[in-house]
């Protein structure tokens, strides 16, 4: 198992009260996320934990294009993952945060 953590900025400040959401489930080729409201200053927090090795590259890059798709802020986001693809990684993001903020990007 390899476990990353990212700090990506806050493109605002303001605080989203609501309960954190799940999405997905851990599998061959699955993952899970989480998303839950957290006082960061702006930022947002994502750990990763991962089956699939050698990949935070990758993983950097997903996560620098869903940032984009969003107003993220003061969020905490873990995500298990059991060796799915990117693709499926935004989706199993684009799913968490439409639950979480109730609309799509």
């Amino acid at each position: 198992m390899e476990s990353l953590n990212f700090t990506l900025p806050g493109q605002s400040v303001r605080q989203i009260d609501k309960p954190a959401v799940l999405a997905g489930v851990v599998s061959s080729g699955n993952l899970e996320v989480l998303i839950e409201s957290a006082e960061l200053a702006g930022a947002c927090q994502v750990q990763i934990r991962t089956s699939a090795q050698g990949f935070a590259e990758i993983w950097s890059a997903v996560l620098e294009d869903f940032a984009s798709r969003y107003d993220l802020a003061n969020l905490r986001i873990s995500v298990n993952d059991g060796g799915a693809t990117p693709a499926v990684v935004s989706l199993r993001l684009d799913q968490a945060m439409e639950n979480f903020i109730g609309v799509a990007p």
